[in-house]
């Protein structure tokens, strides 16, 4: 009995592990290596496949071996369809992981350009409180406490000095000093309760 031999077409298998290892590429985890695997299986049935079509003439004209022949060609036919449905079922899970990658993609491409403009909110609002802080910088002065401290004993020392003296007008020039130190003091107890 002949069987018709239909040769592979010349570039369907490279084509098709080409562009399974491209898919496993952008694929990760055990999908991208179930293609790798698939594109591996594939390269290595199809060389089965022609090594088999290959041995199927030269056994053509040897009718002991037809039968054989027959036989180790239909079972590559078989394992052939069973990895074209396992690879239709890889290539439709890689599609699935695919659509849910892009929404995965989609969604945190949303979350960066939300946190992008909050940054740049962040950004505008620190702009505003540098300067607010840089123009307050220009008009005033950091002091420690304990200086405040000192100078206001000073005033005081001068206080008395003055009114000793009878200098009224240096005298209510060094109270008004000291009455501005212990505002500055209590504007700071204020602050920090």
């Amino acid at each position: 009995m002949s069987a018709t031999v239909v040769p592979l077409p010349p570039k369907s298998s490279s084509e098709t592990t080409d562009f399974l290892r491209r898919m496993a590429s952008m694929v990760s985890g055990q999908n991208g290596e179930m293609l790798l695997r698939a594109a591996a299986l594939i390269e290595s049935l199809t060389k089965r496949a022609m090594s088999a079509e290959r041995l199927f003439h030269e056994q053509q004209e040897e009718n002991k071996r037809l039968v054989k022949l027959r036989e180790g060609t239909e079972l590559v036919v078989a394992q052939i369809e069973t990895l074209r449905k396992q690879l239709a079922d890889v290539t439709s899970a890689a599609a699935t992981e695919r659509a849910a990658f892009d929404a995965e993609r989609g969604r945190l491409l949303g979350l960066m350009q939300d946190a992008e403009s909050h940054i740049s909110k962040l950004t505008g609002e620190l702009e505003t409180l540098r300067a607010s802080v840089d123009s307050f910088n220009e008009t005033a002065v950091s002091v420690p406490i304990e200086v405040l401290r000192l100078a206001r004993t000073q005033f005081d020392f001068l206080c008395d000095g003055f009114a000793r003296n009878g200098d009224p007008i240096s005298q209510a020039i060094s109270e008004i000093g000291g009455f501005a130190i212990d505002q500055a003091l209590t504007a700071k107890k204020t602050d920090s309760a």
